[in-house]
Parts: C-alpha cells; sequence; structure tokens
C-alpha cells in the first residue's frame, strides 16, 4: 500500500515538473521573440537606446543619483555591471 503511494506520489511529481519545464521553455521562446520585435521597431524607427539611456543617466548623476544611473544604462542597454559603471562614471 505505502509503495503504491510512494509510486503515485513519484508520477506525480515528475508529470509536474514535465509540465513546469515545458511551460518555462514555451515562455522562453516568446520572450525571445518579442526582444526581436521590440530591436525591429527600434531599429526601422531610427531610435538609438544606448543615446537615450546616455541622456537619461547624465540626468541622473547630475542630480547625484549615480547608482540609479548605472541600473537605468543596464535596464536600457542589457550590458552587464561592468560596462554599465564604466559608461556612466565616463559621464
Amino acid at each position: 500500500m505505502t509503495e503504491t503511494l510512494i509510486g503515485w506520489a513519484s508520477g506525480a511529481t515528475l508529470g509536474i515538473l514535465i509540465v513546469l519545464f515545458w511551460h518555462v521553455i514555451k515562455t522562453s521562446a516568446s520572450m525571445g521573440r518579442l526582444e526581436r520585435k521590440i530591436d525591429a521597431l527600434l531599429k526601422h524607427s531610427g531610435i538609438d537606446l544606448t543615446a537615450a539611456a546616455m541622456r537619461e543617466a547624465q540626468a541622473l548623476v547630475k542630480a547625484g543619483r549615480k547608482i540609479e544611473a548605472i541600473k537605468l544604462y543596464r535596464e536600457l542597454t542589457g550590458v552587464g555591471l561592468a560596462e554599465a559603471k564604466d559608461a556612466v562614471e565616463k559621464l
């Protein structure tokens, strides 16, 4: 009896993990498609996201909010912490 219950619980757990894994893969693929579409729209409209990030970061630096400027630059450009810090410090 206990062995049957353990077997059912193991099977149910495995099934749940498979469904969760499938959802993660599906969501990841959707995010990739969305990112490619946004990149295409930005390119088509001629928007330079790096320049916009620099302008906004510069305003934050002038206001004495350097850490927020680094965070903003990272969010808008997708670069790493060290690269964002270097870019903001050059301002």
